[in-house]
Formats: structure tokens, sequence, C-alpha cells
């Protein structure tokens, strides 16, 4: 589907027009009655599945190019503009304190790669980072190689894609999103002399350079932006680019990369359970791929090289994964040799592999670690972190040679800080942490976990902070909890400067590390996805009720927020259990799960059957039904409900939460705000610029503290 820019949208002539002023909200103030909603028309669309009459009274908001759909879309701005005026000034408030608690003009920490130290910094009112790097010395003069400002000129939206510099360091291939669909272009600058290639091509999901720094390797995206074809690009050749692999499977998807060695090109075809790893030497691009190991059902891996040896992450051995090496001349199964043996309790998420030592990293009891092993003697040491909720990853590595390795710490109270860790030495040097201007003091938070106990006894662990002094165990503390649950993704624990906003007006946030993501490994993911999902819904509800019981807050207290996938968790426990909530916040919401995985000419729905279930299978179809948020609106008090979408979402249609919004304001019984926004021109995250971006938290932030009764 290709988006359209908002111009066009908005050409509608006479029948916008009319449109426009039918559903225009009267403005809030003391002597007007309150703003009313748009009334969404209905138009009965009916199928049968397996028997079962479906009959979808808002499927026409799906027409895109529809001048009507992008009337009704204004009309919602209009009332969520006429409903939360009087938190305007609430929110310009937060918006200054959120802006007066960062360094607008700073610098990230500059990484080596190649002879050249490269960082990107962004200056006072600009919306973007400029990236830049300096020859061999940080003393040396600075080199501007992208000023996305610069970019961005003229256009309402800027996304960053690849950035991936040739090995001598003269070329830089790049892509840009300029929708939010993303729908990445990508183009090659010579940054000898600034100017740009002929390069303008579309729908690039990853890129590798060769060794020759003239061959360049290219993943595209089908029409439903699966990544399925490979090319191979030659720099100044008359012939056409070739087409060196497509990916016939609709639940595999393509990914180009290159080892840290450089010896090394790998393509990666993987869907979300298994996998396929296609190598080929970097100095030699026009011979063939090999195939390292062939596809099988349930057998993800990753690889990675180093001297004359693959290293292989695989979960042949177990589902959190083990670590195996293989002879680059032969690197069948059979010649698999174990370095690191599966454990039941430790899950392997990655490995950093340098020429002279590698590091592990893994996740235990919820909590993320990284270890670092030296070849040369076998020492085994972890990194040893302060706190006892907190996040730890690993930085930008790019030379193999290195003998120290960059990772990032933070939490809830420290803010984001870059250390390299000397292996020799075994010691960490904090190289830079996050500045928070406005006088922040770290000490006067305090973090610490908890733990739910679900239905069928598992415990769902949950993060708490506050500011010290103003959490209370007699349930009036205002709550905010977090959730997601999904794909295995991990819910880490982080610092945000603009959450203090709401930590210093009293209210306590928290995040609930519910099944379906990867807290505990590979079986908590697996305990929240298929024909498991409902797991998800009812370890976030057994959180929530487990903080009312232990009297941290109460129902009427208590807000939750989640995106994406964490929408649909929203729109989930909202059917379930609205008495539990307060406010929902819900951004960017999959909430129309049974259409949307009916429909697999979309983007993501195909390769996500092994997520959420396929239902054109009949027992898949009707136990997503039992949960789909959508399906399930009925006649209810909700709670106060912010949804957020953007038009050019190309991960979740913003006709989902459209949809969504009509049946709720057609079905809910109470007077509950539900105020429904729509970036006209945002992506699958929202606005693309830094101060859209505050302006969007604050704004969020400001109807959540309203609706919990904190305006001061």
């Amino acid at each position: 589907m290709r988006p359209r820019s908002l111009p066009v949208a908005l050409s509608g002539g006479a029948l916008l027009t009319v449109a426009l002023l039918a559903a225009q909200p009267t403005p809030v103030n003391a002597t007007m009655p309150a703003p009313k909603p748009p009334v969404a028309k209905k138009v009965p669309h009916e199928e049968v599945v397996f028997g079962d009459r479906r009959v979808d009274d808002y499927s026409w908001l799906r027409e895109k190019d529809s001048a009507e759909v992008v009337a009704y879309l204004d009309a919602e701005n209009a009332y969520a503009d006429a409903v939360m005026a009087p938190t305007k000034a609430l929110e310009d408030r937060l918006y200054g304190e959120m802006l007066g608690r960062i360094k607008e003009t700073d610098l990230s920490v500059p990484y080596r790669d190649g002879g050249w130290y490269y960082y990107s910094r962004t200056e006072k009112g600009k919306q973007y980072a400029i990236q830049c790097r300096m020859k061999g010395s940080l003393d040396a003069p600075e080199e501007v190689i992208l000023d996305l400002n610069a970019l961005a000129e003229g256009k309402e939206f800027l996304g960053l894609g690849d950035k991936v510099p040739s090995d001598d360091g003269n070329l830089l291939a790049f892509s840009t999103d300029t929708t939010g669909f993303r729908e990445y272009m990508l183009q090659v600058k010579d940054l000898r002399t600034g100017v740009l290639g002929p390069e303008q091509i579309p729908k690039v999901s990853s890129v590798a350079w060769a060794a020759d720094g003239k061959t360049l390797f290219y993943v595209v995206d089908d029409s439903a932006k699966r990544p399925y074809r490979l090319y191979r690009h030659v720099l100044d050749g008359a012939a056409p680019d070739d087409l060196v692999y497509e990916e016939a499977d609709e639940m595999f998807a393509l990914d180009i990369s290159r080892s840290r060695s450089k010896a090394y090109l790998f393509l990666h075809s993987g869907s979300l359970t298994a996998s396929e790893v296609r190598f080929l030497r970097a100095d030699a691009p026009s011979v063939a791929f090999q195939t390292i190991s062939a596809r099988e059902k349930d057998h993800e891996y990753d690889v990675d090289h180093r001297g004359d040896l693959f290293y292989i992450r695989t979960n042949s051995g177990g589902r959190n994964f083990r670590l195996v090496t293989a002879p680059v001349a032969d690197p069948r199964r059979a010649n698999w040799k174990e370095m690191i043996p599966h454990r039941g309790d430790v899950m392997l998420e990655a490995i950093d592999l340098f020429e002279g030592h590698y590091v592990a990293f893994e996740r235990e009891g919820g909590l993320p670690r990284l270890r670092v092993i030296d070849f040369a003697t076998g020492a085994s040491q972890p990194i040893e972190f302060p706190e006892p909720v907190y996040s730890a990853s690993p930085e930008t590595n790019h030379e193999f040679a290195a003998t120290t390795f960059r990772y990032s710490y933070q939490s809830f109270k420290t803010p984001a800080s870059v250390y390299d860790y000397d292996v020799r030495a075994q010691t960490s040097t904090l190289l830079k942490r996050t500045e928070v201007l406005g006088g922040y003091d770290p000490s006067q938070y305090e973090s610490e976990r908890m733990f739910a106990t679900a239905a069928d006894g598992a415990r769902i662990p949950i993060s708490i902070v506050a500011r010290k002094g103003l959490a209370r165990r007699d349930g009036t503390n205002p709550l905010m909890l977090l959730g997601y649950g999904a794909y295995g993704i991990s819910s880490s624990v982080t610092f945000s400067s603009n959450r203090v906003s709401l930590l210093d007006r009293g209210v306590v946030f928290g995040i609930a590390h519910i099944r379906g993501g990867g807290e505990m490994g590979k079986a908590w993911h697996d305990q929240g996805r298929m024909m498991s999902k409902t797991n998800t819904f009812t370890d976030f509800i057994a959180a929530a009720e487990h903080l009312v019981a232990a009297k941290v807050t109460s129902p009427d207290r208590l807000a939750i927020i989640g995106r994406s996938a964490g929408g649909l968790l929203m729109g989930a426990v909202a059917n379930m259990r609205p008495d539990l909530f307060r406010v929902v916040v819900a951004g960017m919401p999959f909430v129309d799960v049974v259409n949307t995985m009916r429909d697999a000419s979309l983007p993501l729905t195909a390769g996500e059957f092994e997520e959420w279930g396929n239902p054109r299978v009949k027992d898949e179809y009707d136990y997503m039904k039992a949960y789909c948020p959508y399906t399930n609106v009925a006649p209810r008090a909700y709670p106060a409900m912010l949804i957020k979408t953007s038009f050019n979402d190309s991960q979740v249609m913003y006709w989902e939460p459209a949809k969504w919004v009509a049946k709720l304001r057609a079905n809910k019984t109470d007077d509950a705000p539900l105020v429904f926004k729509v970036n006209m021109a945002g992506g699958h995250g929202g606005s693309s610029g830094r101060y859209d971006k505050l302006h969007d938290d604050a704004s969020e932030y400001a109807f959540l503290l309203t609706e919990l009764g904190i305006t001061k």
C-alpha cells in the first residue's frame, strides 16, 4: 500500500468541507455546552467465517483515499482538541518542564570504525540530529556526513534507516523514510565530495557493503512490506542489479549484514520460529551464497565469524539457546561443537564476537546481564550493576580488534550511561551519562521489584519507581502501569527525563513484565502467544490486582498504558476488567486482530501467524475471536480513554483504532472521556522530530494527570 502526503489526502472539495463542518465540535468554555463527539456512520459489511456471521459496521474506514474518511479523522482531531482545551495550560507547563531537562545542544559518544570516529550531535532549536565524523583523532576537523535537518526541509516526517560507510570510508549508503510508512529510499553519498550518486532505490530494509567498496547488497520489501529479495548493486556499473535471492515463503523475511570481522556477509532468512543463514566472503561478492544449515521447524539460529570458525547461537539444544562453533570450511550441523550449553533458567539473547574476546548477553531472573569471556584464558567475567532493577545492553562496537567492550546502562533513576569495559583490567569506565538539567537528583527517587501471582501460579515481575516520601501504602497513590507482552520482547527498565514530571507530582510508575515478552526466556514468550495469548492479559490484570491489594494504588487511581501490541493488551483488559482501571492510554493499538490477521496482504500479517495464530484455522479463529478487543466491545462502562494513531502507520493501520473508537462510542454506557488523536503526518512511533515528540508526550501526560485529579 502506498501512503499519500497529507495535502493530497485533504483535497476533497465541497464534500469534505461539508463533512468537516457537520462534525466540528463546539469549543469548551464556561458558557458553551460540552463538545459532541463525531458519530461514524454504520455501513454493515457481512462475512461468514466457519459458520460465524460477522458484521463490521465500520469497515468503510479502511478507505484511506476517501475524503469522507479523512473528514471523519479530522473531526475526531477537532473533538480531541476541544475536549482537551481545559488541559492546554497544564500541557504547556509540562512541555516547559520536559524541555527544561534536556541539553538541547549535545553530543553522542564517538565510536571508531576503520580510520574514523563517528558520532551525532544536536543543536538547540533543530528537530533532528546531525551525523558527523572525524578522521584518525577526536582533535581532527569535523566532517558532517548527514544533516537530517537539511534532509527534512519541506517534509513533515523524516526517519533515518541504514547508515553504512564503505570500508575505505569514501562512500556512505543511507536510507530515509519521508512518510512514516517505513518505506526507506536507499541512496549513496560520496563523502569526499558530498555528491549524491544516481542511486534512488525504494523499499530497502537492510544493506551491506562488500570489501571492494563498490559492491552493495540490499534487501527490498514486497507489497506487504515483507523483506523478500536480495540484490547485488555495483556502483557505476552499466548492468541492472542482480537478483541474488528471493524468499518465496511468506512466513520468512530477509536481512543482509556483515560480520564484525568484515570477512563475511550473512543473509538471514527468518520466521518467528525458524531461520536459515547463508554466507559469502566479503572479498568475493560475485560468487554464490552458501547455506550453513537448512531451515527446519522450530530451529532458530544466527551466525558470526572469527578466524576459521563460525560462532552460532542456536536453540537446537533447548529453547533458551546455546553457543556452538562450526568450521568455515564445512559448517554443517554434524560439525557443530558446543561452547556454551543450554540452560533452562538463563536465556542467551545474543553474542558479540571480537578478535580476543566475546560477550554473552544473557537474561536471568528477568534481568539482563553481560558476561565477558577471554579467548586466551577462557576466563569469564560478569559486568556488575548496582541497582535492583535496570537495563544493560551492548552499545556500538565496530572494531573487531578492540580490547574494550562498550555497553549502555540505565535504570528508572539513572539516566542512559555509556561505558567502556576493559577486558584485561576487568574495569568499566563511564564515558557519558545523559545530562538531565533542572536540578535532577537521582537520590530523591526509589525503585523496587514486586511479584504478582497469576491464576496458574506463575510469578509476574513488576518494576516500580516513585519519588521518595510520596509513595504510600494506603491505596491513595496515583499509578501508571505499562505493559507490552509480545514477540518475546522484554519491557526494559529505562530512564525518562519526561517521566520526572509524573514522579514529582506523586505518580508511581510501574512495568508489568507479563508473559508473551522475553523477560524470563523463551518459555515466557511461549506461554503468552498463540493459543496461550490470554495469559498476557490475565497476567496484567493479576499485576494490577496485586498493586491494589498491596495498597500501592486503587482502581480509581490506576492508569494503564500500552502501545502497538501493548495497545492490544489495553483493549483486551479494558473489555475484561473495565472496573479495575481509571484511565487507559493506547498508542497505535493492534485491536482489530481477527480482521487484520485474515488479510495477508497487510504488512506483517502472514509472518505473524506464529505469534497470534492463523484465523484460517477454526480453532485459532475461535481463540482469537474470544479476546479480540474490537470484536468484544459491548455495552458497558469503560474507563477514560486516550487512543492515539498515525495516518501513515505501517505496523498498525490507522483504521484499527479508528474502527475501535467508533464502536466504543456506539456502545459505551458511561460519560467518561474517549479521546482519539490522529497524527496525520506521523508513523508508528508518532512524530519524528524531537520537539514534536515532546509536545506529544506533554499532551498525553496532561490528559492522564487531569483524569487522575492531579492538576498542580
